[in-house]
């Protein structure tokens, strides 16, 4: 999307939580961190002119999406969700959904496994209450100790192949994978590849989100761009 508003000239600024230590460069100008709740958000918005809001955030970032609500209602900014559609389960998957984090860790009651936890590293100290099994996280940067007894961390940054995957949940023997439903192309990868070693899935519904304008495609995002006015800036 980024590429795209570059390419077209559109005056615009894209915004990172700030989470990752070396944030992909991007082709328009780059800001990094929170905006200080709703409040805040409302005042950037005002004191930067945006007249257009595109939330872009993963699906489970649902904090900020309901704070762009808010906010772009507060102000009169117009707001699309640039969104990818749910995974469904396919011929071959073995799903067992579950409505958030703490439904996952209690679903991983029971003997050892060896589980791959393909969730980012915000939430893994809530897996410690289930300490019979071996995690394998992979995570994009390097980290100290964390509150899990057993555990082996791949530093690795995506998106990743089926082939990927395939020798990843090979290589580590892994038995169960606890994923979000992310959506889209770009992580499927490790549902792929579950589905292909007949590896169960405890899969994370996404959470609940105010009503709002949800776009599938950069393309969709011009033409609502195109037909509401981009005077001032995304």
């Amino acid at each position: 999307m980024a590429r795209v508003m570059a390419d077209r000239g559109i005056a615009a600024v894209f915004s990172y939580a700030g989470r990752t230590e070396q944030p992909r460069k991007q082709p328009i100008p780059l800001r990094v961190g929170g905006f200080g709740g709703v409040d805040g958000l409302v005042r950037y918005l005002r004191d930067t002119g945006i007249t257009h809001v595109v939330d872009a955030t993963h699906p489970f970032a649902a904090q900020m999406s309901r704070n762009a609500v808010a906010a772009c209602r507060a102000t009169g900014v117009e707001l699309a969700a640039l969104t990818r559609a749910a995974w469904q389960p396919q011929p071959g998957d073995i799903w067992r959904n579950v409505a958030d984090i703490e439904a996952a860790v209690a679903a991983l009651s029971g003997p050892r496994r060896r589980v791959l936890l393909a969730l980012g590293r915000m939430h893994l100290a809530r897996f410690a209450v289930q300490p019979q099994h071996h995690y394998l996280l992979r995570l994009v940067d390097e980290h100290g100790a964390l509150p899990l007894p057993e555990y082996t961390s791949v530093i690795a940054r995506g998106p990743f192949t089926f082939a990927d995957d395939m020798e990843l949940m090979r290589q580590y023997d892994i038995d169960l994978v606890v994923s979000k439903n992310a959506g889209g192309n770009g992580a499927r990868a490790k549902i792929d590849a579950a589905r292909a070693l007949k590896v169960p899935v405890i899969m994370i519904d996404r959470p609940a989100l105010p009503a709002r304008l949800e776009l599938f495609g950069p393309d969709q995002v011009l033409d609502w761009l195109d037909h509401s006015g981009t005077d001032r800036g995304v």
